[in-house]
This record gives C-alpha cells, sequence and structure tokens, in this order.
C-alpha cells in the first residue's frame, strides 16, 4: 500500500495524469524520488503508441513531429518547462544569487522567459522531425526520459539545496536521502549501460550529453543560485531532454541514417 501511495504522489506531482490523490506524509514520501523515474516510462510509452499510431495512418511528417515535441509536455502537464522558463528568467538578470531566488518566486513571465521557451521549442521540433523513429531510435528515447528522471532525483539526494522552503527542500528532507541516492545512482549505472548497448555510439553520445547537463546543473545551481531548487530542476531535466535527442540526431547523421 505505501508504494501505491508513493508511486500515486510522484505522479500527482509530476504528471498531469489522473491518479487518486493520498495524503502526503513522511511514510509515502520517503522515496519519492525513487518513483519519479515511472513517469519517464509513461513519456517512453507515449512515443511509442504516437508511432504506432503514424506509422497506421497516413501522419503529415510536420503533425509527427509535433505529436513527439508536445507529448512530454502533455503528460508531465509542463511542470518542468514552468522551472525552465523561471530559471531562464532569472539568468538572464545577472543579478546576485539572492535576486535570483527572487526571480525565481515572482509568478509572472518575463522576456527572456518567453524567448528561451519559443527557442526551445523550435529546436525540439526540428529535431524531432529529422528523427525517423524506428524501433532502436523509440528504444533509446524511451531510456532518456527515464534516465534524466532518474539523475534529477538523485540530484535532489545529493546536491545542497538553496533555502529551507520549496518543494525540493520538502521532498529532501522527507527523504531517505542515503536510500535514495545508492538507488537512483545504481539505476542510473544501469540505464547508461542499457541505452549504450541498444544505441551503441548514439546511446553512449546521449548518456555524455546527459552527464554534461548534470555537471553544468551542479555548476550553476551551486554558483549561481547557492544551490538547487524545484525550478533549477526542471530546467536541468528540460536542457537534458533537448542535448540527448541533439545527441542522437547527430548521430544519426553521422551514421547517415536521418
Amino acid at each position: 500500500m505505501i508504494a501505491m501511495e508513493t508511486i500515486a504522489v510522484a505522479f500527482a506531482m509530476f504528471s498531469a495524469i489522473p491518479v487518486p490523490q493520498p495524503t502526503w506524509n513522511e511514510r509515502n514520501m520517503r522515496y519519492v524520488m525513487c518513483a519519479f523515474p515511472l513517469v519517464g516510462v509513461v513519456c517512453g510509452l507515449a512515443y511509442c503508441l504516437w508511432a504506432a499510431i503514424c506509422g497506421y495512418w497516413p501522419v503529415p511528417e510536420w503533425l509527427q513531429a509535433a505529436g513527439y515535441c508536445l507529448a512530454p509536455v502533455l503528460i508531465t502537464g509542463g511542470i518542468h518547462l514552468d522551472g525552465y522558463a523561471d530559471t531562464c528568467d532569472a539568468l538572464a538578470s545577472y543579478a546576485e544569487p539572492a535576486r535570483k531566488q527572487e526571480i525565481l518566486k515572482d509568478p509572472h513571465c518575463g522576456a527572456f522567459a518567453l524567448i528561451r521557451v519559443c527557442c526551445y521549442f523550435v529546436a525540439y521540433f526540428a529535431l524531432c522531425a529529422s528523427l525517423e523513429m524506428e524501433r532502436r531510435t523509440l528504444i533509446c528515447q524511451g531510456l532518456g526520459f527515464v534516465l534524466e528522471r532518474v539523475l534529477s532525483g538523485w540530484a535532489v539526494a545529493t546536491f545542497p539545496i538553496a533555502k529551507n522552503t520549496g518543494l525540493v527542500h520538502t521532498f529532501a528532507t522527507a527523504a531517505d536521502r542515503t536510500t535514495v541516492r545508492r538507488v537512483l545512482g545504481v539505476l542510473a549505472v544501469l540505464l547508461c549501460l542499457a541505452l549504450a548497448a541498444a544505441g551503441g555510439i548514439s546511446g553512449v553520445a546521449m548518456v555524455a550529453a546527459a552527464l554534461l547537463v548534470l555537471w553544468r546543473y551542479r555548476t550553476v545551481a551551486l554558483k549561481q543560485f547557492g544551490g538547487i531548487s524545484g525550478d533549477l530542476a526542471g530546467w536541468f531535466l528540460q536542457r537534458a531532454e533537448l542535448w540527448m535527442l541533439a545527441a542522437l540526431v547527430v548521430c544519426h547523421i553521422v551514421e547517415g541514417t536521418v
């Protein structure tokens, strides 16, 4: 029962999928970050379903790319994209860390947030339109959706927290951080190996992209914000998703499969 409640809490917070709403408590939040990657599994399954639909009906290529571009946002409800936009606004301010934290709390959408989000979707759409979503590509994409969430959860249990309030602080303080860190660390290694085995050079490139974005995430969070927050976690996840997709496309171009 506790396991099911933990999964329900993870999907209630990190997805737009309707689930029973358990009361959040110390027991069902202790390992919620371990359930977070299951949202990535659903994103991967959505890609497979859309690929099957496009294979059955003559869906125009641009509409196919739009479906792949929008699927993760529709499943998550845009929660990570919101953090991405807020963080872009804060980084564009070039202000002191305390002022950047204030910008993250501001519910208004700034000009730089709008610009960066538009650029993000143009890039994501173009990358999706450049790929043929065959079996190997879908496997790599599905594993990528899970890996980015594993790394995000591992960071919450590992990196310093920027403040004593907010969603990340709530999860980090309620979690058994040592166990979560170990479980997600092992899972991250297994996923990296699975990506390398399934995708070859493409899989290795996706792993490298994700780890580089994780390193950048830690560097920016500590230097410019004094630690991680929920918005920064969303910023990391969206960037990891985009850069892993870009790595996959580049490898396909090099291999001559695009």
